[in-house]
């Protein structure tokens, strides 16, 4: 058991300073420390023995209209603000019925008024750089609506020993999916 527990450690280790050196590479790409106009956050929820991490630009509202308009319908949405959104898997997992290795891999949308395209890619970039060469999954998904957030949220529902519902949440709409161990 403390073999399998020292494994998992240097995994999950692994994983975080490859997230932390791709982070700090980005930051020196947008050529500035100045506070960012959409703070960035970091959401994380064990399923299991499985650690999920969320990190991601938060854009705010700002008395725009959001869904159809600065984020249009039917367009590929790096789904924050800043770098690509960055999701890290510390084991295998299922997405939606789908398989998915452990590992970090961005999270782009594909924003609709009845369905979201959801897709995981394995570029980390700056901005809109969106590689879809890169997807490694796609799927879709029904938005819900939702009471009014002033700024982007990610966060995790109906957690389980098994699974959790990952939520993401910004002005009126809410996108879910859930992640299977």
């Amino acid at each position: 058991m403390k073999i399998i527990y020292s494994a998992y450690i240097k995994i999950s280790l692994v994983a975080v300073m490859s997230f932390f050196i791709s982070a700090t590479a980005l930051a020196q790409e947008r050529g500035n420390e100045e506070p960012r106009k959409s703070p960035n956050a970091t959401v994380s929820q064990t399923i299991g023995t499985t650690d999920i991490t969320i990190t991601y630009g938060r854009p705010a509202v700002d008395d725009r209209t959001i869904f159809g308009d600065l984020v249009p319908y039917g367009e590929v949405w790096r789904t924050g603000a800043n770098e690509s959104t960055a999701l890290v898997l510390s084991d295998d997992v299922t997405i939606e019925g789908n398989k998915l290795e452990a590992g970090t891999y961005s999270l782009y949308t594909i924003p609709g008024k009845d369905e979201w395209t959801i897709i995981i890619n394995s570029k980390l970039s700056w901005g809109t750089q969106y590689d879809k060469s890169k997807d490694v999954l796609r799927f879709t998904t029904e938005p819900q609506k939702a009471d009014f957030s002033e700024r982007l949220l990610f966060y995790f529902e109906d957690v389980s020993q098994e699974s959790a519902t990952v939520i993401l949440h910004w002005d009126t709409t809410k996108v879910p999916f859930t992640i299977n161990i």
